[in-house]
């Protein structure tokens, strides 16, 4: 707790020169000394959640080594890797040790990630420590919210929550092994039901979401910051938006967006997004039970120059290779006829082998270039 006490005062103690949005142009520059970017929503197969990956007696580098290894031979460039504040909270310093081991680790493999930081879907009463094992049959049983919802609907936690992403986007600024801040995943998620929500928590978000930008922009990082849409399909029209897409739209540096749709929705969605007129990546789609796959939906981002990251890569302990309807219907005693998501097996080998070729010659031909497909 004094170390966790004296972080806190060091870095509110910094002083508050807060960068501006980038401008289009400076957007625009960022976008076009990148590659194009593909890639997956990553956890290792061995943690069930944000919490398991990273804390000290369950972070894998070993696995993380391995599987990131298997990302660079698909020719993959970013993971999408989400942080949590508790982490933070528990042990500042070596909660940042492992997050530079994890980039030494991606580095060697040619891979940078995209870090989130907060994240208002699934469990929202966080706990540390030894997380609870999956429940059979049920897609992402063990993920959790942050900042959860006890530190949400009490505002004199926020200084923490201050504290902590002060610390890590400041901590990490200038580390160009990184891609990218998505400051918060779809931050206006109710959370369907399938756990007790914080009364009033979207009206909560849309008030803290304004003052996260504002935290990691007075760390002046060079990395842009962002905050992907999710829900609609009206993102260019003004009076359609709540509060919380509000912000998400005026603060990206970079424009992000979710979709689990049919290709023709996905099309709509990603050119309302380049209409704002920054670079666009896609930072989670493919649910293949949901008409979301990769060979509908990845030939048009290399078109359109999207940015594509699916969700999930290694079939593991977060068990999302089961669908949304597991949690009504458990998939004990037989598997879903079709994967929902994950790309890779357990060993490494391809869930569909067609899948991992078009993602290899997708990364692998020259921006905005879709070579044609070969024949079954």
């Amino acid at each position: 707790m004094m170390l966790l006490a004296a972080t806190s005062l060091a870095v509110l103690a910094q002083p508050a020169q807060a960068r501006e949005q980038w401008t289009k142009a400076e957007a625009n520059r960022w976008g076009s000394a990148q590659p194009w970017q593909v890639g997956s929503n990553y956890t290792p197969a061995t943690a069930i959640n944000q919490l398991e990956m990273w804390q000290a007696d369950s972070f894998d580098p070993l696995t993380i080594d391995k599987e990131l290894g298997w990302a660079e031979r698909l020719h993959m460039t970013t993971m999408r890797v989400f942080l949590h504040n508790m982490l933070w909270e528990q042990d500042a310093a070596g909660f940042k040790q492992r997050i530079n081991a994890f980039l030494t680790i991606a580095a060697k493999h040619h891979i940078k990630p995209v870090f989130v930081l907060f994240d208002s879907c699934w469990d929202p009463d966080p706990k540390l420590g030894p997380q609870r094992p999956p429940i059979p049959g049920v897609h992402n049983s063990g993920w959790v919210q942050s900042p959860g919802a006890t530190r949400l609907a009490d505002p004199s936690q926020y200084p923490k929550l201050e504290a902590y992403v002060k610390d890590i986007v400041g901590s990490f600024a200038k580390d160009d092994r990184i891609l990218a801040w998505d400051v918060w995943n779809e931050p206006n998620n109710p959370g369907d039901g399938l756990y007790p929500e914080t009364p009033g928590k979207t009206k909560l978000v849309a008030g803290l979401l304004d003052q996260v930008f504002t935290w990691a922009e007075q760390q002046d990082p060079t990395q842009p910051l962002t905050s992907g849409v999710w829900i609609g399909d009206h993102w260019d029209q003004a009076t359609t938006l709540d509060p919380v897409e509000r912000t998400q739209l005026s603060r990206s540096d970079i424009m992000t967006f979710h979709d689990y749709s049919w290709p023709e929705t996905f099309v709509k969605r990603a050119r309302q997004m380049l209409s704002f007129g920054r670079p666009v990546i896609c930072t989670e789609f493919m649910a293949r039970g949901a008409g979301s796959t990769f060979d509908g939906s990845l030939p048009i981002g290399k078109k359109l120059g999207i940015g594509m990251i699916n969700w999930g890569f290694v079939d593991g302990r977060t068990q999302t290779r089961l669908p949304w309807d597991s949690w009504k219907k458990p998939y004990v005693y037989e598997e879903p006829t079709v994967w929902f998501h994950e790309v890779l097996r357990a060993d490494g080998t391809p869930y569909r082998k067609a899948e991992t070729d078009l993602i290899k010659r997708l990364a692998t031909a020259p921006k905005g270039v879709v070579p044609p497909a070969p024949l079954p």
